[in-house]
């Protein structure tokens, strides 16, 4: 009875250690395809489907939203429990931030993790143009790629006082530039940034004018600024034309210029200046009222509001495009008459 009773304690001891070495190997498989699964995780790259493809990740969203956030948009298969291991590895779980990421061809998780972590959200930009109107800064506001638009409906007055200027009109108040921004920046943050840098540049411009100018405050280098970066996209030619302007200034001559009377004329220029559009007074028909029109026509750039501070000497009170961008600078209305009959004139005739 002793003999059979350690053959079947024996048994039972031998079973068990089967069963335990059984575990084991189930064990150490689950770990070695879990550690192939994971390498597989972070070896194989994120779906990237199309040019320009972004995540948009949204303010107070935890790490478990944003997993689901890549799986909505199709971003990833991975389950929520590779996305765990590699956060908690990289040591990220709590420091992912809100926004923006670009995806690139061949973009690793681990990657896109780390830019997450260091705030790496996408910058795009919109330009501002030299010798755009108000209205078409907006047009381009409104056409910019997730831009919020604070300002979507409100008349002009409306936005200035946004910005906290009701007093001023927009019109040349906003610097000609590229601008970045982020997702969850809005049309009212650009203009913001875009009034600052021109009240800044302005200021400092001024300070430096040559003292011989006729223009007495910095509003008014900003409206002839305005009217010089439309008469010419020649950059050499903006002090010529800016001395042209203020001479006439000085003598009480009318500035003449066709950019301001098709500003004043607003929607009813179809793209030719009449001899009739010069005769019919508007606050911005320079044809019949002296001095400066009441506001800018158009955003100045830095070059155009240099160059009325510091405009080129001469004795030109007259100038005539030749057609081809550049102009004929004329001293007397004899040599105009003449510029005007071998640059215009004949070349209507001849054609």
């Amino acid at each position: 009875m002793m003999r059979v009773g350690a053959r079947g304690q024996g048994g039972r001891v031998a079973v068990v250690q089967v069963l335990l070495w059984l575990i084991v190997l189930v064990v150490a498989v689950a770990v070695a395809w879990a550690g192939i699964t994971y390498r597989h995780f972070t070896h194989t790259p994120l779906t990237v489907t199309r040019a320009g493809q972004t995540v948009e990740i949204a303010k107070g969203t935890g790490f478990n939203g944003i997993v689901g956030q890549l799986h909505a948009d199709g971003v990833t298969r991975a389950p929520r429990v590779l996305w765990q291991v590699l956060a908690w590895r990289l040591r990220v779980v709590s420091k992912l931030h809100a926004g923006e990421y670009a995806l690139v061809p061949g973009m690793l998780p681990v990657t896109l993790l780390q830019n997450m972590a260091a705030g790496r959200v996408l910058h795009r930009r919109v330009t501002l143009v030299d010798g755009w109107t108000f209205t078409q800064v907006r047009q381009a506001l409104e056409r910019a790629p997730k831009l919020a638009h604070a300002l979507r409906g409100l008349p002009d007055d409306a936005v200035m006082a946004r910005l906290g200027v009701k007093e001023l009109a927009p019109e040349g108040e906003f610097m000609p530039d590229t601008y970045d921004y982020v997702l969850g920046m809005s049309d009212l943050d650009v203009l913001r940034r875009a009034h600052a840098a021109m009240q800044a540049f302005l200021a400092t411009q001024w300070a430096q004018r040559d003292p011989s100018i006729p223009l007495q405050q910095p509003y008014q280098a900003l409206i002839l600024a305005s009217l010089v970066e439309k008469e010419t996209a020649v950059p050499s030619e903006l002090p010529r034309v800016a001395g042209v302007f203020e001479r006439r200034l000085k003598i009480g001559m009318r500035l003449d210029t066709d950019p301001s009377v098709i500003y004043g004329m607003g929607g009813a220029y179809a793209g030719t200046l009449h001899k009739a559009d010069l005769e019919t007074d508007t606050p911005y028909n320079t044809y019949m009222r002296n001095g400066l029109p009441p506001t800018p026509i158009a955003l100045p750039s830095r070059a155009a509001i240099r160059a009325v501070l510091h405009p080129a000497s001469g004795n030109a009170l007259y100038f005539v495009a030749k057609g081809d961008g550049t102009h004929q600078f004329s001293a007397t209305l004899a040599e105009q008459n003449a510029a005007v009959k071998k640059y215009i004139l004949d070349k209507t005739h001849n054609r």
